[in-house]
């Protein structure tokens, strides 16, 4: 079993001033490691496909609609569910000390899809967005280790983090974070993008209400 994690949105509280309304992560689990590695080559192959460079990133929030749906439409025949969580950062919501950085904000809301996804989590290798310092890595793996595999449950048998410039499966754990931030902001264009993705959902919890 293969997760893959990434984050949309940003920390910030100052929400007037620009900061996003949500901070959303989301979680995509490939049952299969073989069919993990067709989407990751079929991913490859769309680039040559638009004539896009073999490093291209793709990253939502930048993408052109073309380049979105000829994604979408790409990794839609592969078997994989997502998770997501969107933290609603609206002050009179949302308060206390674990708000307050960057690494604490996304520590928290990463061992809250954890807990979500747990139920369906078998000896998985979890690939993280890289970000932070080696020893916040360190701490975040120990940390969702500890949250998680209890009871003598290895849930999670491996953390790594990479950077999504150079992992097809991070970017794709990105559109399905611009996706969900595009439908619980209610962007006119969100169904475009959702109908793609919304079979392979198991749960979008908006936190708090």
């Amino acid at each position: 079993m293969l997760v893959f994690i990434d984050e949309a949105g940003d920390t910030g509280r100052k929400i007037k001033q620009g900061s996003s309304e949500y901070f959303v992560v989301a979680m995509v689990l490939f049952q299969d490691h073989e069919e993990a590695n067709a989407c990751d080559q079929r991913i490859n192959l769309l680039k040559r496909e638009l004539k896009l460079s073999s490093d291209y990133e793709f990253y939502f929030s930048n993408n052109s609609n073309k380049i979105k749906l000829e994604f979408l439409k790409a990794v839609q025949p592969y078997q994989f569910v997502y998770f997501a969580i969107a933290i609603n950062k609206n002050p009179k919501k949302l308060w206390g000390p674990g708000f307050t950085t960057k690494e604490s904000f996304y520590k928290y809301a990463c061992q809250m899809i954890f807990t979500n996804a747990s139920p369906y989590l078998i000896q998985a290798i979890v690939i993280l967005d890289k970000l932070g310092s080696p020893d916040f890595r360190n701490k975040l793996a120990k940390y969702l280790r500890e949250k998680i595999n209890k009871n003598g449950e290895r849930k999670i048998k491996k953390i790594k983090q990479q950077k999504s410039s150079s992992n097809n499966l991070i970017q794709l754990a990105d559109y399905i974070c611009g996706i969900v931030n595009r439908k619980i902001s209610k962007r006119k264009d969100w169904k475009d993008y959702y109908k793609f993705i919304n079979s392979k959902e198991i749960l979008l919890q908006i936190w708090p209400k």
